[in-house]
Order: C-alpha cells, then structure tokens, then sequence
C-alpha cells in the first residue's frame, strides 16, 4: 500500500506550484500518493481555471499520512481552519511543507519565528504577515528546509519539489538531484 501525502488547495491555489511534486509522488514506481485536501467538500479551483474535486476535508483527514504540502495561491487569508491541523503535524513530527502564500500564513500564525525559512522576500513576509517575528532566521534561497518545515517562494516549485523528495524516503539524493538539473537545465542550454 502506497504512503500517502496530503496537498492542501484552497480557491486561487497556484496550479504550477504542485506540477512537479505531485507528478514525482504519483509516479506508478512511487512509495508514495498525493491526496487532496480542501475546507469543504466543494470542488476547488485554481488560478489556472483547474477544477479539483477534493479527495478529503479538514473533517474526514485520514489517521496516518507523512507529509501535508501546503500550495500557495490567492486563497490563503480564509485558511485559519488548517491551523489545528498544522498542530497536530507538529505535535507528531508529520514534515510540512509550504510554498509562496502558503509560507506568508505560516510566517503570519509564528510558525516560521525560530527556524530557517524562505519565502517571497523578507519584505513580503513583514508587509504581509504582520505577527511575523523570524526576520533573522530568514534565509534569501529559493526553497530552506528545517527540521519539520519546508518553505519555498512562488517561484521556486522545482526547489520545492526537490526538497519534498529529499524530506521524504525512498528518493535517493543522487536520483532526486539528476532529477533537478535535467528539469531545471532542460535538454538544451539557451
């Protein structure tokens, strides 16, 4: 039975943010699955116009999963009802990983005050999250990783996705960094 990895999508999620992760995860070969998860049960759209009929609620989460992916995009100002289950990954050392807006909620609720982190700048994170105290452990890289938490701007979905995989097993690092070069460089130079 595959492990599964929850992806939480609120309306405005970024679709390019979750492309290469979910794509990795839900490779045939994989350990691993990527299953939705949304507020409601309503159908969520992207920025993109993509439509997503969520696989869980906040309300029906399954007992067991070993990673929540956290999309960024224009929603993320109605989604206080995640926090509980944000505690609840932390509590039981579940990793979290937080891309673009996503990262700026995360910095808003103290999430991000004593850890190295990223995301869309520092001075993005202060405009926009003004509970936000980690100012010094903020690091200008496209995607930081800590202990639990992954963090990535909005432009860095090929950083995001590399970081997931090396978070979680069965991805060996020379594997997942070939994996890198070969989408980041492509086939030709330019």
């Amino acid at each position: 039975m595959k492990k599964e990895v929850l992806m939480f999508l609120s309306n405005g999620y970024a679709d390019w943010e979750s492309g290469y992760i979910s794509a990795e995860l839900n490779k045939p070969e994989s350990e691993y699955k990527v299953s939705t998860v949304a507020l409601t049960s309503d159908n969520v759209k992207s920025m993109g116009g993509f439509t997503v009929v969520p696989d869980y609620t906040l309300d029906s989460l399954p007992a067991q999963y070993e990673m929540l992916i956290l999309i960024g995009g224009t929603g993320w100002n109605d989604n206080s009802a995640i926090t509980p289950v944000i505690e609840k990954c932390l509590q039981e050392s579940v990793p979290i990983a937080a891309i673009c807006d996503a990262t700026t909620f995360l910095a808003e609720h103290g999430y991000l005050d004593n850890i190295p982190h990223t995301g869309n700048s520092l001075d993005y994170l202060k405009q926009n999250a003004p509970n936000y105290k980690g100012g010094a452990n903020y690091i200008e890289k496209q995607a930081v990783s800590s202990e639990y938490i992954i963090t990535a701007n909005g432009t860095a979905s090929l950083e995001f996705a590399r970081e997931v995989m090396k978070k979680l097993e069965g991805f060996p690092i020379e594997t997942v960094e070939g994996w890198y070069k070969f989408f980041k460089d492509g086939f030709y130079q330019e």
